[in-house]
């Protein structure tokens, strides 16, 4: 057995779930968010009017994908998705898991942005394609991103920044470490320190996360039914090189 420190606790996805807006605020989304619409309406052989966001979290993602579609979003974290309501009111959002939900109706485009990191198994991001699948109308255009793969791990790696709402500051660290390299999980503890008036609270958080080579995510959207175009995306205001941004048309 992998020597794993802690279980899958995801407390930003639960009682921390405060911090999210603090920590990564969706003005920051803003940029790579426009991107992304672009991507989906160049690529996309219909018109793009309604999208359907997988683990959209706390919406950040929606606040700017709601100016061009109609908006519905779906995520597993009941204290995420009061954050996206809040944000977004003009977004339909629903309490489920990506890998199962069926919401009986189909979109003219489907997006999966980092919590697809959450797929633990070859089982899982397969789930997820076929959910992609199944709710994308013929023409339409699935994105997702391949941020973190086997190819690009780096172990060890460890990130730190400082943000500040009112008189809250928090500096948040990110420690991502591979226990296993023979199976497909990687694990990442989250510290935040938390001064409220100078006063500091220390909380952590670990999330089990995915880690898979490249080519199986392109053989799982293939084997599904897409057709895949890899594109290179590099985030705004982030040192070093891109990762895959993966543009999966469904057949006519």
């Amino acid at each position: 057995m992998p020597a794993y420190s802690s279980s899958d606790q995801r407390r930003l996805y639960g009682d921390l779930a405060w911090v999210w807006p603090i920590i990564s605020p969706p003005e920051h989304y803003i940029k790579e968010t426009e991107q992304f619409c672009t991507v989906i309406q160049e690529h996309s052989q219909i018109e793009v009017k309604t999208l359907l966001d997988l683990g959209c979290g706390g919406g950040h993602n929606d606040y700017t994908l709601k100016r061009r579609f109609e908006v519905t979003g779906i995520d597993m974290s009941a204290a995420m998705l009061e954050l996206a309501r809040q944000l977004n009111p003009e977004v339909t959002y629903f309490l489920d898991d990506m890998r199962t939900v069926r919401l009986g109706k189909t979109f003219d485009a489907v997006t999966i942005f980092d919590s697809i990191n959450y797929m633990l198994t070859v089982e899982d991001l397969r789930a997820a394609f076929v959910t992609a699948f199944m709710h994308l109308k013929p023409g339409g255009a699935f994105l997702t991103l391949a941020e973190e793969t086997l190819e690009r791990f780096q172990q060890n790696r460890i990130q730190s920044s400082i943000h500040a709402q009112g008189d809250i500051e928090i500096t948040f660290i990110e420690n991502s470490y591979d226990p296993d390299p023979t199976d497909t999980i990687y694990e990442t503890t989250l510290v935040y320190l938390i001064r409220r008036e100078g006063r500091l609270e220390i909380e952590n958080d670990r999330h089990l996360c995915g880690i898979f080579g490249l080519e199986i995510w392109l053989g799982l959207l293939r084997e599904v039914g897409f057709e895949v175009k890899q594109m290179d995306f590099r985030p705004s205001g982030v040192e070093g090189e891109g990762y895959p941004m993966l543009v999966c048309i469904k057949p006519r």
